[in-house]
């Protein structure tokens, strides 16, 4: 590298793209897992209309960070750098997250 290349110019990305998509890809493999058994909770033992909207709910949220996660391993599996997640992306991730986790709760106690 000579004196007048700065560092970004000359570097290799490398597998770092390709992790970021197995992050997502693991991240919503666990969205799933939770979906499944909030469903399998809600059913067991009899079904109650808190259970059913609280599963209702679950799968929603599921299908929402699917989504989110859908489009950002579509955005990294281009190749064209590795630009950085929207704000509103994250923001939706994080809530869809936050709220799987609170229906989850409900399901449980």
């Amino acid at each position: 590298m000579s004196s007048t290349e700065g560092p970004a110019e000359g570097r290799d990305p490398g597998l770092q793209p390709e992790r970021t998509r197995l992050a997502w890809r693991r991240t919503t493999l666990s969205g799933t897992v939770v979906a499944v058994l909030a469903v399998k909770t809600a059913l067991h033992g009899g079904t109650s209309p808190l259970g059913v909207i609280a599963c209702a709910l679950c799968c929603a949220l599921w299908l929402g960070f699917l989504l989110v996660a859908h489009r950002r391993i579509g955005v990294l599996a281009t190749g064209a750098g590795h630009p950085g997640l929207a704000t509103r992306q994250a923001t939706m991730a994080v809530l869809c997250t936050v709220a799987m986790a609170a229906c989850g709760a409900v399901l449980v106690f």
